[in-house]
């Protein structure tokens, strides 16, 4: 069986750190591994309809702010294919059927979908869109027939619901989709980046990002007014670093060379850590230390986006090259689908003939 990769962002906003942490860097690995037979990476502009319908104009203009950050980062149209979703309609009838074989209590128990209903205040007025989103996701995931699912720990319980849908499926119809599985970081502090609020998720809504595309000037500035340690008052005081979102980042980010360089008084993180415990090291100066870990980490994804950003047509003929090889891939599990379920009437040559046969018998 085929390794296939299909991950993918909302265009929303631009993207940021915690994308680049939870799964940017870990899908360039990824592609560049040479493991993966195929790699599809979706433009999820659909789905960001579903809390966005009002906004139409919001998400048409932030395709091209993340086609940008993921050219950016390292993503190669010769090795991965880069779509849009809305451009497969496939996955509009995939939906459709998987609907069915969910129930409406299964879809409210997604912990995905109680915190982000939570944090965007719908309550009873969540838009059907966004609640059946878990039924779409598994739409994306196995219209390619997706084995591996690059993703943050937040996404977890959707893989689990998409998992649930291909058994119920293949159950029902028999074997047709296959059961992906979701891939982790490997740095456990990458799983899920925190605000620069303090606040436990960055989100675009929330603007409490540092976002890729952001310059030097505005990365330091954000690092700077970052939240720490509220009980870090003096630079005597002993300090907290489990918890602490300049500590977090540090262990997203921080590689033993660069103390040499920035902060040659310590050979490493854990040698930082320590003197914060026990006191005496201020916030400023690990601030500043993560300032430039964070550009020494960004600056190459800046001078990549500059290149791009002087030839957008260009960027907009690889989206389309790539939905087109993702609507064949698309056709090709529908028409599975569609066998499975005994609802391809006019290429289900035995159904015509033996009811051809049962009602020349009865008008014999």
């Amino acid at each position: 069986m085929s390794k296939i990769i299909l991950t993918g962002d909302r265009p929303t906003g631009r993207l940021h750190v915690g994308h680049y942490a939870g799964s940017l860097k870990r899908r360039v690995e990824l592609q560049n591994s040479g493991i993966y037979d195929k790699i599809f990476i979706m433009i999820a502009d659909a789905q960001a309809l579903t809390d966005n319908a009002e906004q139409p104009e919001k998400v048409r203009q932030n395709i091209i702010e993340v086609a940008l950050d993921y050219l950016s980062c390292g993503l190669d149209p010769e090795k991965s294919t880069l779509l849009i979703q809305s451009q497969i309609p496939e996955l509009c009838e995939l939906s459709f059927y998987y609907m069915n074989l969910v129930t409406v209590s299964r879809l409210q128990r997604n912990p995905t979908v109680k915190s982000e209903i939570q944090m965007r205040n719908f309550e009873a007025s969540i838009p059907v869109g966004f609640f059946t989103y878990p039924i779409s996701q598994a739409a994306d995931i196995t219209a390619f027939q997706a084995t591996t699912v690059p993703v943050g720990e937040d996404q977890l319980p959707m893989i689990e619901q998409t998992k649930e849908i291909v058994r119920k499926f293949n159950s029902v119809y028999g074997d047709t989709l296959v059961e992906p599985d979701a891939l982790l970081p490997d740095n456990k502090a990458c799983l899920r980046l925190p605000g620069i609020d303090g606040k436990a998720k960055m989100s675009k809504s929330l603007n409490n990002c540092i976002y890729l595309s952001d310059t030097e000037e505005e990365v330091r500035k954000k690092v700077m007014s970052m939240f720490t340690d509220p009980n870090h008052l003096q630079v005597s005081d002993p300090g907290q670093v489990e918890g602490n979102p300049v500590f977090i980042y540090l262990d997203a980010f921080c590689k033993d060379e660069f103390f040499a360089e920035y902060l040659p008084e310590y050979a490493n993180l854990e040698e930082l850590k320590a003197h914060y415990t026990r006191g005496g090291l201020g916030d400023v100066k690990v601030k500043k230390f993560l300032n430039n870990v964070l550009q020494e980490e960004l600056s190459g994804v800046r001078s990549k986006r500059k290149e791009w950003e002087k030839d957008i047509p260009a960027v907009y003929e690889i989206l389309h090259k790539g939905s087109l090889k993702a609507r064949e891939a698309a056709v090709k599990t529908l028409d599975s689908v569609k066998n499975s379920m005994k609802i391809n009437y006019f290429d289900d040559h035995a159904l015509i003939a033996g009811q051809s046969e049962k009602y020349a018998q009865e008008n014999v």
